[in-house]
């Protein structure tokens, strides 16, 4: 199906939709008419104004059979002209009657016209409409499109049994009125589906599947799409077609300047790729944030810049509570690809899970993606060459501020933070939080390590480190004694009937 941007805006059904008395719409896209376009009929009104010895003004409305009705000429049949036209012919008319004056002729009000949208629509329906509305304006003022309607070849017959198409996208993109038609009285309005489709892929502005049209060329395409952006490389477009038996494709490539031929022609199925220039406007820069000196965006240079070179030479170094422990480096590029087996672990139980699936989606759930293993505090204090790795394109940087203190949270008397202390351990901390609170399930303590967000038993950890946190969980409170009550004697009731029925078949067995 068609899949391109603001196509979904034609296709929203609203059954609330308000006509006035019983299918009326009175709002059109065109507050004035071109008088060429606009073709004049019954109900329309004219203001007649002839200026010369004796000035005279009138307004006169057209009849049912297309005729126009002036005092000393009589009738004059403007049926099926345009204004424009219709203003000659009459002008012409008083012309005989009247000597050397000067005439006026406008447009008063319009005529009521009645018109049908049919075919692929959620409603066909006849609307009884202004007579400037155009065709965009009955498409968008409708009950709505299904999805599969087509846009670009919609067909409008009029009451003279006239066929044309519209390609209603070319002006919703480009302008175009010309395919955007004022409307006419009993004109019927066709939706087809789409049957046939064409995409365009890569540097355009607007990629996406669109309708394909019997004609359609290459530059028409494009156009459509917004053309080409900064980015694409124009000497080697490429174009997918299938071959006469269907069962295979061949590729043909072009300049783009060869397209403005319009000999280019387009087949169903056709796929048009505008590929991106190699290395063109790459926005080659890396965000500091932190406490760092000067933090901000940085521009660096392709397979050159290092990150101790950046730090110190353009961020300007550290600021006195920044924490080298804890810094790290997120890698944009490459971190959006998706891990296939740790989604299909999300859709499932743990109770599903083996303990190495359960174990990988534990690990993975704590990673922070796209951090890159660089350890801050062997390359800026002991000048370990091996951390300083280069940087590339969008990598971000992070400087945290120092966490001098371990964070208690769950079941303590004080929950919060606490001043670190290297000779303290576990329970020194819990003591200083106030002690476990009355809930504290005190065997299960567990602490989640700043730097790996791993949690280890608390049994198990060998030091404490600044940032970490101490977690004390709570205990799963006992069931009421009424709930358990009725549990038990449901159950004993259960025991006895079984026993009741053992009985009656032991007993019935003897006899």
């Amino acid at each position: 199906m068609p899949d391109y941007s603001g196509r979904n805006k034609f296709f929203s059904y609203d059954s609330s939709r308000q006509f006035l008395s019983s299918g009326v719409y009175s709002s059109a896209s065109d507050g004035i008419i071109n008088p060429e376009e606009y073709y004049l009929g019954p109900g329309d009104n004219l203001l007649i104004s002839i200026q010369g010895v004796t000035p005279l003004s009138f307004t006169t409305t057209i009849n049912y059979e297309g005729f126009v009705y002036i005092e000393q000429v009589g009738l004059i049949n403007i049926n099926n002209l345009s204004l424009s036209e219709s203003k000659k012919i009459i002008i012409n008319k008083l012309k005989e009657s009247f000597r050397n004056v000067d005439i006026d002729i406008a447009l008063t009000e319009f005529k009521r016209i009645r018109v049908s949208l049919i075919g692929n629509v959620f409603k066909s329906f006849t609307y009884t409409l202004n007579g400037n509305t155009r065709l965009l304006d009955l498409v968008m003022n409708s009950y709505g499109l299904y999805s599969n309607s087509n846009l670009r070849r919609i067909q409008v017959v009029d009451n003279y049994g006239d066929v044309k198409y519209y390609d209603l996208l070319r002006f919703f993109r480009l302008g175009d009125k010309s395919v955007n038609p004022i409307l006419r009285e009993g004109t019927r309005v066709i939706i087809s589906k789409v049957d046939e489709t064409i995409t365009v892929y890569g540097n355009v502005v607007s990629p996406g599947t669109y309708e394909f049209v019997e004609g359609d060329n290459l530059r028409q395409i494009l156009e459509l799409c917004g053309g080409l952006d900064s980015k694409a490389k124009t000497d080697s477009i490429e174009l997918i077609s299938f071959s006469p038996d269907k069962n295979n494709t061949t590729i043909e490539y072009y300049n783009y300047s060869d397209i403005n031929t319009d000999k280019i022609l387009l087949k169903p199925g056709d796929k048009i790729i505008i590929r991106n220039k190699p290395e063109y406007m790459i926005d080659r820069y890396v965000k500091v944030s932190g406490f760092v000196k000067y933090p901000g965006v940085y521009r660096i240079q392709k397979n050159k810049t290092n990150l101790k070179e950046l730090l110190l030479n353009e961020v300007g170094g550290f600021l006195e509570n920044a924490s080298l422990k804890d810094a790290y480096i997120i890698r944009n590029i490459g971190s959006k690809t998706i891990d296939v087996e740790y989604e299909r672990l999300k859709n499932i139980l743990r109770t599903d899970m083996t303990d190495d699936e359960y174990d990988y989606f534990k690990a993975r759930s704590r990673e922070l993606k796209g951090k890159m293993v660089v350890d801050f505090e062997k390359l800026f204090l002991k000048n370990d060459s091996s951390e300083n790795i280069i940087l590339k394109e969008e990598d971000e940087i992070f400087i945290p501020e120092s966490m001098n203190y371990i964070t208690l949270v769950g079941q303590v008397v004080n929950p919060g933070n606490v001043m670190y202390n290297p000779t303290y351990n576990v329970d020194d901390y819990i003591k200083l939080a106030g002690g476990f609170a009355w809930r504290a399930v005190e065997g299960d303590v567990r602490v989640i390590k700043a730097n790996t967000r791993e949690w280890v038993d608390a049994d198990d950890v060998e030091s404490l480190e600044p940032g970490d946190v101490i977690w004390i969980p709570e205990e799963t409170p006992s069931p009421k004694f009424w709930d358990v009550f009725k549990d038990s004697m449901l159950i004993i009731g259960q025991v006895a009937a079984l026993i009741t029925a053992i009985v009656a078949v032991i007993i019935s067995s003897r006899n």
